[in-house]
């Protein structure tokens, strides 16, 4: 999480809530003093911190936060440990959900340093190659989509070269594309589905990539889905994935249409942005619910201290009727 997003949720919080603190957590002696202060929620930014902090997020020995939060007795915002380590790491969250019976496009994964040849691919051209466990569009250009094998090569080693990670390459899906949030209902434990149509330019080759720069720059325009076929169609979709993920509060589904018109499950984004009036998952809840920045950050807070563990001091906030008495409650974002 930004330090941008930290200060916006902070200042949020603090008119609900009598103790709001930031900590800075770059290793396991910085979540070992956010555990010592007992919060009674942490408002979750981040997936893990490594053990040897010279190797960051290839360390094989990650601290993953929720779970280290969980055998603490601390309570978190978002999802458990499982669905967040399927999020992180792309092709296993394809891998899950296509076992699951949902679709997605065939895929490979070139592992670094593992030469690979062209009868390795068994799919079909195009292609589409992005890396296995970045998100915000990073290693995401106008070259991520493929019609030769010589481009794949190059793709993959300017991954590689550029990124230090694997790449997941995907058979490429021509379709309209969409994002579905998904936010739990605190009233009574069931899930709202949020789809939204991602719309960008096309660029000189009629492709339209959401990669670094679009996102970047924050151009792309997304539209509610109108039509009430195509919108339970994705929120059915994407409520199955959440599910299959193991997420639990809230997330953000991105879908793409087949060339029949089918949805097939692209990625999860189970932490997305929450900077305002930015990311896709803040925008749906407005389009959808009308609830501003503030309003989803409340509902979020107060979605993780419905699983406090040690006191009851949940206060439901409701919309439109938000009540300005502090809470006794400590949250550490």
């Amino acid at each position: 999480m930004s330090e941008v997003s930290c200060e916006a949720i902070k200042k949020v919080l603090l008119k609900y809530y009598e103790k709001v603190e930031v900590s800075i957590v770059n290793n396991l002696t910085d979540l070992d003093d956010v555990v010592f202060k007992k919060p009674d929620l942490v408002f979750l930014g981040m997936k893990f911190v490594p053990t040897n902090t010279s190797l960051g997020r290839i360390d094989p020995d990650k601290n993953w936060i929720s779970e280290y939060l969980d055998k603490n007795g601390i309570n978190y915002t978002g999802s458990e440990n499982l669905a967040l380590k399927y999020e992180l790491n792309k092709q296993d969250a394809k891998k899950r959900v296509m076992a699951m019976g949902i679709a997605s496009s065939p895929y490979f994964v070139a592992i670094q340093g593992q030469k690979f040849t062209e009868s390795d691919i068994d799919l079909k051209y195009p292609l589409f190659v992005k890396p296995t466990d970045r998100g915000g569009g990073l290693g995401i250009d106008d070259y991520s989509v493929i019609h030769e094998f010589s481009d794949l090569i190059t793709k993959v080693t300017d991954i590689t070269t550029v990124l230090e990670s694997d790449s997941l390459i995907e058979e490429y899906l021509t379709g309209r594309e969409f994002s579905v949030a998904i936010l739990k209902n605190i009233e009574d434990g069931t899930y709202s589905q949020m789809p939204i149509e991602i719309i960008a330019d096309s660029n000189s080759d009629g492709n339209t990539i959401l990669g670094c720069a679009t996102k970047a720059l924050n151009e792309e325009i997304v539209v509610k889905v109108d039509d009430s076929e195509l919108n339970k169609t994705l929120s059915d979709f994407a409520q199955k994935v959440f599910f299959a993920l193991g997420a639990r509060d809230y997330g953000r589904i991105d879908i793409r249409l087949d060339t029949n018109g089918l949805p097939m499950f692209l990625e999860a984004n189970l932490l997305p942005s929450l900077i305002e009036n930015y990311g896709n998952f803040p925008k749906a809840c407005f389009l959808y619910k009308q609830m501003d920045h503030e309003s989803v950050i409340l509902n979020l807070a107060n979605l993780g201290l419905i699983h406090e563990k040690k006191k009851n001091i949940f206060t439901q906030i409701t919309l439109g009727n938000m009540k300005k008495t502090l809470k006794p409650a400590f949250i550490e974002i």
